[in-house]
């Protein structure tokens, strides 16, 4: 049997989401990314009360995009983006962190980073962009903010520390345990305290274009993979009235 490319395990009531294609450097392909969007719409509908993403393997958190087989829209399986995700998420990274693969860590409300991660965005120099990127402008300094976009020079874990990037940097093999600590912390919090401070947080967050166009894009990508889509062409080619249910 094949393994999921992403796994989902439930913990003491911590859902840890783990990137799970090592071979690839955890690259985002299409089935990862709509494997990542079946586990946050899991998360949000479990009584788990906050999640931790981790990847399997020791070279690489996520090497961004799978430049072999780029996913369409990756942007569905970014939480806040693609997906409503109230509870909070913290992100356990280590090794490569590149492009699509810091996107998602910028997602995540923590960060805990092994000594051994480098950061980095390598769109310039490749060619390609996906845009959102440009949301690291309302979260980090502006000057380094834009060496991080344009540059393409990586940011060491350490370095990503200073800046205001992530939230602790550990010894290597220690970013997992020290999330769940955060996590941990988080799930015997009050639960609408939480979510009602995570939810103020976004709103005072700065979104850039692409993120708000990929905002506005969001509902409309839902009722395009409906049921309620598929049973209107169906009621039509019938000639009959359709019967509408809300999916």
């Amino acid at each position: 049997m094949t393994e999921a490319v992403v796994k989902y395990e439930s913990r003491n009531r911590i859902a840890i989401l783990t990137l799970n294609r090592p071979q690839a450097l955890n690259a985002m392909d299409e089935e990862l990314v709509q494997e990542l969007l079946a586990c946050w719409k899991r998360f949000n509908a479990s009584d788990d009360l906050c999640a931790v993403v981790h990847a399997a393997g020791d070279r690489a958190f996520c090497a961004g995009l799978d430049m072999r087989a780029n996913p369409k829209e990756y942007w569905r399986a970014l939480p806040g983006i693609g997906i409503e995700v109230a509870k909070p998420i913290v992100s356990a990274v280590f090794g490569h962190c590149i492009g699509a693969g810091y996107v998602l860590t910028q997602a995540s409300d923590l960060c805990v980073a092994s000594e051994t991660t480098q950061f980095a965005y390598p769109e310039a120099q490749i060619g390609y962009s996906g845009g959102m990127i440009v949301g690291v402008m309302g979260r980090v300094p502006h000057k380094v903010a834009m060496e991080f976009m344009l540059v393409g020079e990586r940011f060491s874990g350490q370095r990503a520390y200073e800046i205001g990037m992530v939230n602790r940097v550990v010894a290597p093999g220690r970013e997992l345990d020290e999330a769940m600590r955060y996590a941990r912390i988080l799930a015997d919090s009050a639960p609408m305290v939480v979510r009602t401070l995570k939810a103020f947080a976004w709103e005072m967050t700065p979104r850039s274009a692409p993120e708000l166009a990929a905002l506005a894009r969001m509902p409309l990508t839902e009722i395009e993979t409906s049921e309620d889509r598929l049973e209107g062409q169906v009621a039509f080619r019938e000639k009959r009235k359709p019967v509408f249910r809300g999916k």
